[in-house]
């Protein structure tokens, strides 16, 4: 239905462009301006919240550049501005739409973040993966599988959106995705463990079936050595735990979205995916969509929570499929790694 309706916002841009042949110059103008936004406005009618997004990508990196051009290229403007239309604008959407659909969302970034407590007395390094996302298990997610690996970390946490399709498409993966995470031995001392994401169809845990990763589909409490480990219900993610153990000891909560960190809970250290960090991210504005309740600043990165608490929210693996646009621009997909240090390893 998106591609349909991309045909009609094209069919918006020819027909001002055949105007061209039939009028005068002023009415070019209005021609491309009126049948394209007209085009858009249909598509968008048919089309759903991302299928929208996604025609608004398929306006910025296909029919502006080709309008700008054309409307250089006819000298409806002079000197400077005639330049930037029909070459330099154009080029530069083109260049950007090249880079943020086929460059970034490939270009995957190890982030390393340091944290101390004083209620831990041995390090742990926790590696997060979210939103591996992805409608095909290729060379891309093994790079990703084969690099949390080679982080040897103590602990992997799994903060859902595994893989996105109809039920016949994800079943269609679910062995591909077991047999990758079998051949990389994605193991870890303390353990795996794996939560519940938004796309995830209710056999979700089949994907893991057979390796050594503990799913958890309601919220859950475990102890682990010097530390206590919460694993949220993707409901709870959102809308806050109804309840979980106060501990002395350092408390680590994940789940998949940030929105739980809203309720004020007094874990120690509180992990998250969902947001993909937004996915674009304008300069000087961060990311216009976040599908998250918490602040933008939020939306990625380390956030203090203020009382000892700290929120880690990763931009995760993959991308948004289906009907959205599959793009990344200035939000490159990452691994977090977390170094957890006794407060006397911090120094000062």
């Amino acid at each position: 239905m998106v591609d349909v309706a991309f045909l009609l916002l094209m069919f918006g841009l020819l027909g001002g462009l055949f105007h061209r042949t039939r009028v005068g110059w002023v009415p070019v103008v209005r021609s491309l301006v009126l049948f394209g936004i007209c085009g858009f406005l249909l598509a968008v009618a048919l089309s759903s919240r991302f299928g929208t997004l996604r025609l608004l990508d398929y306006w910025t990196f296909l029919h502006l550049p080709i309008a700008l051009g054309t409307l250089g290229r006819w000298r409806l403007v002079a000197g400077w501005g005639r330049f930037a239309m029909s070459g330099l604008a154009p080029l530069c959407l083109v260049a950007v739409g090249v880079w943020s659909h086929w460059i970034e969302p490939n270009w995957l970034e190890i982030n390393s973040v340091t944290l101390h407590s004083s209620k831990i007395e041995q390090p742990l390094t926790i590696a997060v993966v979210a939103d591996i996302q992805t409608d095909r298990i290729g060379s891309y997610e093994r790079k990703v599988i084969r690099q949390v690996v080679a982080q040897q970390p103590d602990l992997i946490l799994l903060t859902g959106d595994y893989l996105q399709g109809s039920g016949a498409e994800v079943s269609r993966l679910v062995d591909p995705l077991r047999q990758l995470l079998r051949d990389e031995h994605f193991t870890a001392p303390l353990g795996v463990f794996a939560v519940r994401g938004d796309i995830d169809h209710k056999s979700w845990a089949q994907s893991f079936a057979g390796l050594p990763i503990t799913t958890l589909e309601a919220t859950t409490t475990f102890e682990l050595e010097d530390f206590t480990l919460s694993g949220l219900s993707a409901f709870e993610s959102r809308y806050g735990p109804a309840a979980l153990p106060v501990s002395d000891r350092f408390h680590i909560v994940f789940g998949h979205a940030p929105d739980y960190a809203l309720h004020s809970l007094s874990a120690d250290l509180q992990i998250a995916g969902h947001t993909h960090g937004g996915q674009v991210r304008l300069p000087f504005l961060g990311p216009p969509i976040t599908f998250s309740r918490v602040p933008r600043s939020w939306a990625a990165g380390v956030t203090d929570l203020g009382g000892g608490r700290t929120l880690v929210v990763s931009r995760g693996i993959g991308m948004e499929r289906g009907s959205a646009p599959r793009l990344r621009f200035l939000c490159r997909p990452e691994i977090v790694v977390l170094h957890v240090l006794p407060e006397a390893s911090g120094g000062a």
